[in-house]
């Protein structure tokens, strides 16, 4: 395809750099794959990649017939698809049946200003990017192309100091070959004598060249003869060492640069007489210095040559401007103290690193005013000493800590988001919220909330600082009783508006004493009040301290602002759920009626409201003497857990009770009625039940026999203890189903007989039930139970199944009906205990 270029900047690698950026795209922008991808002729390579399918996450690489990217890069312009399959352009790319691309969303990648790939994010969805995930998507896209940038500066100065240091080792090969000329300037009479290689070099033969010092001060170019015939002047009146180097004219109207070095020498009295020594072309590395002078210059990196005193060589333009000093400033001065904040921080330990190890380090940091910026810096150790090739980073940092500051923020909302819905006591949940909040959004953190007399009560606080956690827990204990109506606090509270003031104002606020003197412990400077209000009322407030090294930020006051408003709205929904199980528990409590009082049988029930209010509902228990005499027990579990499964049991309990007490027919018949009648009065809810008789004949009592009839319409079995302990489970695979499923259905019954003292148990599936377990073993955990408990009084048999089965936490309804056969004692009535509606009687023969 035209337009791209013959090869890729990188290498189909992973690439540490690149790799973090996908990261951030992938958890901003919450899509399964991200990639870096570097376009060429022949393939797209991926120095960064996450979610690819295999075996293209192991390659790197795709053929074109692969690549969305490759339209970024020809046209030079972002490409967004929400659903690729039915898009001109790329529906027929390979990439959506063998990478699964759905949606696309590419940003140009710039390399010397060269679209060289896009940064993108792909989902296997159709997908509509909002603006914000585009916007989020650019300002990656420009931070990853700084950093491409950023390689290929870094590739070309290297490639740069290599072929100077090749010059300079074909300079010093030149000089050991014999390249070097020779002169000897006799004073007293003014005779200077070249050899044929300096005669060569100033371009002159023997001929040409006059011979003396005038001569040769001839060919010196006039910008460059003052300072030559000074060097010249201080060697002789010293008898010291002569070293210059300078511009000749050459005949031709050409410019050569020579270095010389020389050594005066004395005369019988004692002046200086001969000035001998030798001169060597260093025009090669004048104009290679010059070429190189020149790339430093034009180069948008920064540049810094360091002698190994640490101390400025070479400074260019851009390091000029991204330090803000000039090199007249710099040149000369140790990098320590021009930078004094570079001791004992990263960029050091990079530089003496580079130097000790003589391997390239490379380091991104920030340096405090008056610079305050990032930058990346790479340290490249020469025999000179040290040369650091640097840019700004500080735009790309910022950009990459914003998406990871927003990532942290929605990470930390979900968890908020989690806490409020997944607990059963939100006030204990808000309790806890500032462990979530510290310190994603502030570095402290107090909860209050208002009781139903508005009274304020502090219930939670967290500092990201041990230290200062333990300090603002103790000024919490008091700041309640120390506060005035003109505090922070208090105006929240009255007024429902936010309050952002100082910990200095907060103080001034406060009488002398214990609160005072706790409140100076706390090292922050910024103070911000969030009321927490609910539908009609003020129901608390959030108080966020932030310290010195942390600026306010307003997408984290928008953020906590959120929380608050979120809070409220819990504790509103919390409050109003309460209001309503109440209304369902007694609504459910007041149907629940004591149990009859039959001949030669003990009666005990138990009814345990679920331990989260919402949960209240349709379990219910029964237990009349018909009118043939015979008792009667009931258990059942309307379908539900409101105030409407709560007036659906006491409607099809008294129906089941009319029934039963019209007809005075056995289990079946009666739950037969009590399904057509559901039907005929239009009851549209669902039940399970399960209807147990007692009857005896003369013979019967006297053998000390009863007869158990029993039907169940799709409730758990009951279960019966024998006097000898033995338990048996009266399941029957015929089990009926539930109650307003079918009116037609036929209901069945079956009998079991009982000796006398054997206890029989009828119960709801909340004593039973738990998640994450099946019916089998929740069963097998009530026989365990009830076996360990066999022998016990029938009251304390269901105090002991209630509290070993639930251990003080029930998540639904518990309902338990208890009887015993011919007890041989009598058990007065017992009250409720824990909650739970009690009732007990016992006629003894």
């Amino acid at each position: 395809m035209t337009g791209l270029p013959e090869s890729t900047p990188l290498p189909a690698e992973s690439d540490p750099a690149f790799e973090r950026f996908v990261r951030l795209v992938r958890s901003t922008l919450g899509v399964p794959v991200a990639l870096v991808s570097l376009v060429s002729r022949k393939e797209q390579v991926f120095p960064g990649a996450a979610g690819l399918p295999e075996p293209w996450q192991t390659d790197r690489s795709t053929p074109l017939s692969h690549s969305f990217c490759q339209y970024v890069v020809v046209t030079g312009e972002p490409l967004v698809v929400a659903d690729a399959r039915d898009h001109p352009l790329v529906r027929d790319n390979l990439a959506i049946p063998d990478l699964g691309v759905v949606a696309y969303a590419g940003m140009p990648l710039r390399m010397d200003g060269t679209v060289v790939g896009s940064l993108c994010a792909i989902d296997g969805e159709p997908r509509s990017w909002s603006e914000q995930d585009l916007a989020v998507l650019r300002d990656l896209a420009d931070a990853c192309s700084s950093e491409l940038t950023l390689r290929s500066t870094q590739d070309r100065n290297a490639a740069m100091t290599a072929r100077h240091a090749a010059d300079e080792a074909r300079w010093s090969l030149a000089m050991d070959a014999g390249q070097v000329g020779s002169f000897d300037w006799y004073l007293p009479e003014d005779v200077l004598t070249w050899d044929d290689r300096l005669l060569e070099i100033f371009g002159m033969t023997e001929e040409s060249f006059g011979g003396t010092i005038g001569a040769f001060n001839e060919a010196v170019h006039p910008a460059d003869s003052d300072r030559v015939g000074q060097a010249i002047q201080r060697a002789l009146d010293t008898l010291g060492f002569y070293e210059a180097e300078y511009r000749i004219l050459l005949p031709d109207g050409g410019t050569r640069w020579v270095q010389a070095r020389g050594h005066a020498l004395p005369g019988p009295g004692g002046d200086a007489e001969r000035l001998i020594g030798v001169a060597y072309d260093t025009t090669a590395v004048h104009d290679g210095e010059a070429r190189t002078s020149r790339v430093l210059e034009a180069m948008p990196t920064g540049y810094l040559s360091l002698d190994r005193e640490w101390r400025f060589t070479v400074v260019n333009s851009a390091a000029e401007q991204l330090l803000g000093s000039s090199r007249d400033h710099l040149l000369g001065r140790s990098v320590y103290e021009a930078f004094p904040d570079t001791v004992g921080g990263e960029f050091e330990r990079a530089y003496r690193t580079a130097v000790e190890t003589g391997e390239p380090q490379t380091v991104e940091a920030y340096y405090p005013a008056p610079l305050e910026a990032w930058y990346e810096v790479l340290c490249w150790p020469s025999p000179d000493g040290l040369s650091l090739f640097f840019t700004d980073t500080t735009e790309r940092t910022r950009t990459v800590h914003r998406a990871e500051a927003a990532a942290a923020r929605l990470a930390m909302l979900a968890a908020v988001a989690r806490s409020l819905v997944d607990t059963a006591d939100v006030p204990d949940a808000v309790a806890d919220l500032p462990r979530l909040i510290v310190p994603v959004l502030t570095d402290g953190c107090v909860v209050t909330l208002l009781s139903e007399d508005g009274r304020p009560r502090d219930v939670g606080s967290w500092h990201v600082d041990p230290v200062q956690r333990s300090a603002l827990q103790r000024w919490t204990r008091t700041r309640i009783a120390a506060q005035t109506l003109t505090s922070p606090l208090a105006r929240v509270l009255t007024s429902g508006e936010a309050v952002r003031t100082t910990t200095a104002e907060v103080r001034a606020t406060l009488a002398e004493g214990e609160a005072r003197d706790l409140h100076d412990q706390l090292t922050a400077t910024d103070v911000l009040v969030l009321p927490v209000l609910g539908r009609d009322r003020v129901r608390g407030a959030l108080t966020l301290y932030t310290g010195p090294g942390r600026r306010p930020d307003p997408d984290d006051e928008a953020t906590a602002r959120e929380i608050a408003d979120r809070v409220g709205l819990a504790l509103d929904n919390a409050a109003l759920l309460l209001s309503q199980s109440q209304v369902a528990e007694g609504l459910q409590r007041s149907l629940l009626t004591e149990p009859p009082s039959p001949e030669h049988t003990e009666i005990a029930v138990r009814y345990v409201p679920a331990a989260e209010s919402a949960k209240v509902g349709g379990d219910w228990y029964d237990a009349f003497i018909q009118p043939g005499g015979t008792t009667m027990l009931v258990i059942g579990d309307v379908v539900g857990h409101d105030i409407e499964a709560a007036a659906a049991m006491g409607q099809l309990r008294g129906l089941l009770r009319g029934i039963a007490a019209y007809s005075d027919a056995g289990p079946a018949e009666v739950l037969r009625g009590l399904d057509s009648a559901m039907d005929a009065l239009a009851v549209s809810t669902l039940a399970s039940a399960a209807v147990a008789r007692f009857e005896q004949t003369a013979d019967e009592r006297a053998r000390g026999l009863t007869r158990m009839v029993w039907s169940n319409a799709g409730h758990l079995p009951p279960v019966v203890v024998h006097p000898d302990g033995a338990i048996a489970v009266l399941s029957d695979r015929r089990n009926n189903l539930l109650l307003g499923v079918d009116p037609d259905t036929e209901r069945t019954e079956r009998v079991t007989t009982l000796q006398r003292g054997s206890t029989i148990l009828l119960f709801t599936d909340g004593l039973v039930e738990r998640r994450a377990s099946n019916l089998d073993d929740d069963m097998a955990r009530l026989q365990d139970a009830v076996a360990d408990l066999a022998g016990a009084e029938l009251d304390a048999l269901c105090d002991g199944l209630v509290g070993r089965l639930v251990d003080g936490r029930n998540d639904d309804d518990i309902a338990l009906v208890a009887v015993r056969l011919h007890p041989q004692t009598a058990t007065p009535v017992q009250p409720a205990v824990g909650g739970s509606r009690s009732v007990s009687r016992v006629i003894a023969r």
